[in-house]
C-alpha cells in the first residue's frame, strides 16, 4: 500500500499560526509546516479529512478524484471537514463510502445532496468493513467527543495482506483494543504523539512519555515487531524541535507532510530500532 501523509500535525498544526513559542518560531524559520493529520492510501482511500486535507493533497501533487472510501475517526473538526464533500459534488458523481462513528457522519450529511452517490456507513469498535479490496477493522480509541465509543482507530489491510494501523486520536490504548490487535504484526503504524514534553494534559492524547508506553504495549502483544515502521503523527507545538532524536531510541520516526510511505516494503526507517530498555512497559522517550 502506498500511503501519502497529507498532514502530520495536531488540530492547530505545528507551528500554531498564532503562537510565538520557541518551538513554533524555530519550525517556522525552518519551513517545517505541519497541517492537520490525514493520509491518502493508494489514491482511493482517505484516512480522516479535516478542512486542510484537500489543499494538502494538491500541495503533495496528488488529486483526490479517485477517492472512493473516506474513513473518519471522530467528529472533531480537524478530522471532519465536510466542505470537502460539497467541493467533490461539484465535479464528480462517482460513488463514495463515508465510514465513521455516527456523530462524524452526521456532520457531513447536510453537505451532500439527497441524490448524491454517497453511502453512509456508521461503525463502532469491533466492526469489520470490506470495501474495494480493503478490509477495515474498527478499534476503540481512548478519546471522546461527547461519549465513550464515539472515536475509533482503524486497521486497514489490502488483498496482498499488507496492513497498517491508523492510531489517532487516542490516549494510552484501551485493554480491549490491545487484545484485538494481538499478533497483528503491522507493516506500518501511524501513532499519535500530540503533546511532546507537556505531561499535564487530558489523558485522551499521547505525549513523549505515554507514546513510549503505548508503543511498548503494542510490542508486548505482537502488534508491532522489529519490521514495523512506526511513524509519529498528530504532532503539536509542545514537541521539541529535536523530536526525531527523541523518538529514535524507541524505534519510531518523524516524516514531513507529503511523505510517501510504502506499507509492506522494507521500512524507510529500517535503521531505527528500539533499544532493549525501550521495549519495557515503563518506557519513556522524554528526557
Amino acid at each position: 500500500m502506498e500511503v501519502v501523509l497529507l498532514g502530520t500535525g495536531a488540530a492547530d498544526g505545528w507551528p500554531n499560526p498564532f503562537c510565538d513559542c520557541d518551538s513554533c518560531r524555530i519550525m517556522l524559520a525552518r519551513g517545517q509546516i505541519r497541517a492537520q493529520t490525514a493520509a491518502l492510501v493508494d489514491d482511493v482511500l482517505l484516512l480522516d479529512c479535516g478542512h486542510e486535507a484537500p489543499r494538502s493533497a494538491l500541495r503533495a501533487g496528488r488529486s483526490l478524484s479517485g477517492v472512493r472510501h473516506l474513513l473518519l475517526t471522530h467528529a472533531h473538526p480537524d478530522h471532519v471537514g465536510p466542505m470537502a464533500l460539497l467541493m467533490r459534488s461539484w465535479v464528480t458523481g462517482a460513488p463514495l463510502d463515508v465510514i465513521g462513528p455516527s456523530e462524524a457522519l452526521d456532520l457531513c450529511r447536510d453537505w451532500v445532496g439527497p441524490d448524491g452517490p454517497v453511502r453512509w456507513i456508521p461503525v463502532a469498535p469491533g466492526d469489520v468493513v470490506d470495501r474495494g479490496g480493503y478490509r477495515v477493522r474498527v478499534l476503540g480509541a481512548a478519546h471522546r467527543v461527547q461519549r465513550d465509543g464515539d472515536c475509533v482507530l482503524y486497521e486497514v489491510s489490502d488483498r496482498a495482506g499488507r496492513k497498517l494501523l491508523w492510531a489517532t486520536d487516542t490516549g494510552p490504548f484501551l485493554s480491549n483494543a490491545l487484545e484485538q490487535v494481538r499478533g497483528a504484526g503491522y507493516d506500518t503504524v501511524f501513532l499519535e504523539e500530540t503533546f511532546g514534553d507537556l505531561l499535564d494534559h487530558a489523558p485522551d492524547h499521547l505525549d513523549l512519555h505515554t507514546f513510549g508506553q503505548a508503543l511498548a504495549a503494542l510490542r508486548d502483544v505482537g502488534a508491532v515487531t522489529d519490521r514495523t515502521d512506526v511513524i509519529a503523527v498528530h504532532l503539536g507545538h509542545h514537541n521539541p524541535v529535536d523530536l526525531p532524536d527523541r523518538l529514535r531510541p524507541c524505534g519510531a520516526r518523524v516524516v514531513d507532510d507529503g511523505t510517501v510511505v510504502m506499507c509492506g516494503d522494507q521500512p524507510n526507517g529500517s535503521e531505527v530500532r528500539p533499544t532493549r530498555s525501550a521495549t519495557d512497559s515503563s518506557t519513556s522517550v522524554g528526557r
